[in-house]
């Protein structure tokens, strides 16, 4: 290397030269490419598409060009970069799927809702739309700055004169450097009356701009649920609302179907059945027989049709929950302001547009003040001369040439330049009377012309008319009707405020189907009865759970495999006693392999309250109620589990009550809850019981002093034992003996604290319910092997036991039962 090469290189710490290249490159994304600017709602490559179709006279009152035509402008002049993104953009404005009001007029094919690419350029033709030209208005007319291109050959817009607000019309997406936006687009009327109503008051607030401005508007119509993210993205620029296809029921021959007429924006229609027919073939939506896309030039039509037995509604539901017919707009309206971006909020768009109108206004009014008072001095000059005429003709005529006429005008009328050439260039027929008086009447209107934009420039209040005229002349000449209905409410079909508040029984079987049932459906029978048929238990399916909640109250389903999920209680649908029920995964979002282990029925989260958890394999952990507070529609982790262990129970607690534990074996433990310290929602948890190698946990509850501990076995015998009965040890014991299990009366299959005012409902695994007084129930000692509760036969078995509160019915139908203690000895 020469001492001249040598003396070339520069020293540069490697991290300053990154982050300021970095620094570069990310300004030039954010101002140069993903950011749309406040005044106009363009990004460079969307407003130089528009410029050049302009200027190659792509009018929307002249033919359309090919594609191909206008892509070779964009990049050859302003753009220089692929042709296929400027294409793809221009498709976009193109599209009535895409953009609320389309700035493109294209002709051939430009895609569709199910994802089809647009044929090539050399097939299509486009030209401007006729609100696109609204854009362009009077951008000859000095209205905006122009800047050199990209080679500094030829120059291009820095912004549109923009004569309607397009950024909130047609809404934005894009994503810079550290920063993106997203806003969705509005319905022009909406937006211009909000544009008049800042214009009368412009102390206007966010909230009160909602008058007129609803809420977003997208072109493929649809639902928004409720108005609270509108509300926040409005106040404060971020927000997210809830868009949702309309889809209508209907119902013949007892058979019903769904059609879904319109989606949500920017849900590829092909995407959506593909993902239906992938969810019904993964049986986690049960009841679809049948679908299809008769969609037409008419308009959008996807038919589901349905199987018999099923709730319309409530697979309407599901798909609602697990696939884009129902989805989320998040809206960030994040635009550059004079070159910066800023988060902005409703007032904040509206406020920077009328900024900018005002600046377009003034200078179109100064460009035409310009043009008046350049016209008027030459019609200034015409009349000097039109009274001298015969000396001006004598002038002329005795001049030797042009320039010593023009000398020779300028020194005896002192006129200017250009008056003296308009004198020389007018022709014969203006001196004739009429002519001279149509010069008169010329002048005369300039000098009002004048006078008036004189005062279109003093005063901002004439400005401001001048927008508001223009402006109501847009939205006469484009405006139409909102396309998005908003609707109020979240994410129930039903009204919840319409839905009475009552007692209800909630059952979910093994196979996973579950119903609503009014408390009153099952008659109290004194025990021993035969009992009645619950449901139809189709394929050896049995009821797994049972309990009483309210309509009203949240139900926190906690699987085996330690999740939980959150439903209203009406949201499960009512059905017949003897009805199978509704499959579960049509309403929670459940995993194979995942099974209901345990539901807790709460009013709402705010309590102090805590759940305590029990395992099979004896852990237990307590965490705050609170913390399950926002469950997802995929659910939560409730507790995280060792391999090979399972949930097997969870309950409410007050934080200083004492549990109870019991084993299949008939081992039991009683322990204070404080034994427990509070936990995260995802911690393991401690042990509880230190159970046999044999043995495993079946049931955990909490204990109440004066109530008496139920036992109930697989053969349908069970006892009630005092809880004074049960010591209090501390929590990891091996626990007492709570019943002597023998193969008469089986396993333990539950352990519940009861009372006496309630009864007792038993469910077998061939769906027999019997409802009977808790009173009925002899109250035994620990080492009693219990009564007969329920006649079993050979091949059925006791599968779950609930109680519920005191039947009302005086009438109470004995039906062939005998108590039967049966002793230790008495078994032998």
């Amino acid at each position: 290397m020469s001492e001249e090469q040598f003396s070339q290189i520069k020293e540069i710490d490697i991290g300053l030269e990154m982050r300021t290249s970095f620094m570069d490159y990310a300004m030039s994304i954010i101002v140069s490419r993903a950011l749309p600017d406040v005044r106009d709602g363009l990004k460079p490559v969307h407003r130089r598409i528009l410029f050049a179709m302009s200027e190659l006279g792509m009018y929307s009152d002249k033919p359309h060009k090919k594609s191909a035509r206008i892509v070779g402008e964009v990049i050859g002049k302003y753009h220089p970069h692929g042709d296929s993104s400027v294409y793809f953009t221009m498709v976009r404005m193109a599209q009535d799927f895409s953009l609320r009001y389309m700035l493109v007029d294209g002709h051939g094919n430009f895609g569709s809702i199910d994802g089809d690419m647009a044929a090539a350029m050399r097939y299509t033709e486009a030209r401007l739309s006729k609100i696109a030209m609204e854009l362009l208005r009077d951008i000859n007319k000095e209205t905006i700055d122009f800047i050199p291109n990209y080679d500094g050959e030829e120059h291009e817009p820095a912004v549109l004169p923009s004569r309607f607000p397009n950024l909130l019309v047609n809404g934005s997406s894009g994503i810079a450097v550290g920063m993106a936006t997203s806003i969705p687009p509005h319905n022009l009327t909406e937006v211009i009356n909000g544009l008049q109503q800042l214009i009368e008051n412009p102390d206007v607030t966010p909230m009160e701009l909602m008058q007129s401005i609803k809420g977003p508007d997208f072109p493929t119509a649809g639902f928004i649920l409720g108005r609270e993210g509108i509300k926040q993205a409005y106040n404060t620029g971020r927000g997210s609302v809830t868009m949702r296809a309309r889809a209508v029921i209907e119902e013949n021959n007892n058979k019903a179907k769904i059609l879904v007429h319109e989606l949500p924006y920017q849900v590829n229609k092909a995407h959506l059945i593909e993902k239906i027919a992938e969810l019904v073939r993964d049986k986690k939506i049960d009841g679809i027989t049948d679908l299809r896309d008769e969609s037409d030039r008419n308009g959008m039509r996807i038919v589901i049709e349905l199987r018999r037995d099923v709730n319309p509604n409530v697979i309407l539901n599901n798909l609602y929950k697990q696939t884009s017919m129902q989805s989320n707009f998040g809206i960030i309206m994040l635009a550059l302001v004079n070159g910066e971006p800023k988060v902005l909020n409703l007032k904040d768009m509206l406020y920077h547009y009328l900024e900018h109108q005002k600046v377009v206004i003034r200078r179109r009014t100064e460009y035409e003040l310009r043009k008046a008072e350049a016209r008027a001095h030459i019609l200034e000059g015409l009349r000097i001369a039109l009274d001298h005429l015969d000396e001006v003709i004598t002038l002329i005529r005795s001049s030797q040439n042009a320039e010593e006429a023009r000398e020779g005008l300028i020194e005896r009328f002192s006129l200017s330049y250009d008056q003296a050439q308009a004198i020389l260039d007018m022709r014969l027929q203006r001196l004739t009377g009429l002519e001279r008086d149509k010069i008169e009447e010329e002048y005369a209107e300039l000098l009002k012309k004048i006078a008036e934009y004189k005062a279109i420039l003093g005063d901002e209040q004439l400005v401001l008319a001048i927008i508001s005229t223009e402006l109501n002349e847009i939205k006469e000449k484009f405006g139409d009707e909102r396309r998005s209905e908003i609707t109020i409410g979240g994410e129930s079909i039903e009204d919840e405020d319409l839905i009475p508040q009552e007692e209800v029984i909630i059952t979910i079987t093994h196979s996973g189907y579950i119903k609503r049932l009014p408390v009153t459906t099952y008659r109290s029978q004194k025990r021993g009865g035969r009992g009645v048929i619950g449901m139809d238990t189709k394929d050896k399916d049995f009821v797994e759970h049972l309990f009483v909640t309210n309509t009203h109250h949240f139900l926190l389903f906690f699987t085996n495999k330690g999740k939980v999920y959150r439903l209203k209680a009406y949201e499960i649908p009512d059905l017949s006693r003897t009805a199978r029920g509704t499959p579960i995964i049509n309403l929670l979002q459940i995993e194979q392999g995942e099974t209901i282990n345990a539901v807790i029925p709460v009013e709402g989260f705010e309590s102090e309250q805590e759940l305590f958890f029990a395992t099979k394999n004896g852990l237990v952990k307590k965490t705050a109620l609170n913390e399950y507070g926002n469950i997802r529609k995929g659910g939560l982790i409730a507790i995280t589990l060792r391999e090979d262990d399972d949930l097997i129970g969870v309950r409410l607690t007050e934080g200083n009550q004492s549990i109870i534990m019991g084993t299949a074996q008939g081992v039991s433990i009683h322990f204070p809850e404080q034994d427990v310290r509070s936990m995260g929602r995802s911690a393991t948890g401690v042990k509880g019981i230190n159970i046999g190698e044999d043995d495993t946990v079946i049931a955990m509850d909490v204990v109440h002093p004066d109530d008496t501990v139920l036992i109930v076995t697989s053969k349908g015998f069970g006892k009630r034992t005092p809880v004074a009965d049960y010591r209090l040890q501390s929590r990891g014991g091996k626990g007492i003996k709570t019943l002597n299990v023998t193969p008469k009366n089986g396993p333990v299959v539950s352990l519940k604290i009861v009372k006496d005012d309630e009864d007792l409902m038993i469910i077998t695994a061939l769906g027999t319910i019997i409802r009977t007084s808790m009173a009925g129930i002899s109250v035994m000692g620990r080492y009693t092997q219990g009564v007969r509760l329920i006649h079993i036969r050979d091949e059925d078995e006791v599968a779950t036991v609930a109680r519920v509160e005191k039947s009302e019915d005086a009438a109470e139908d004995e039906i062939d039962g005998e108590e039967t203690a049966l002793s230790p000895e008495s078994e032998e």
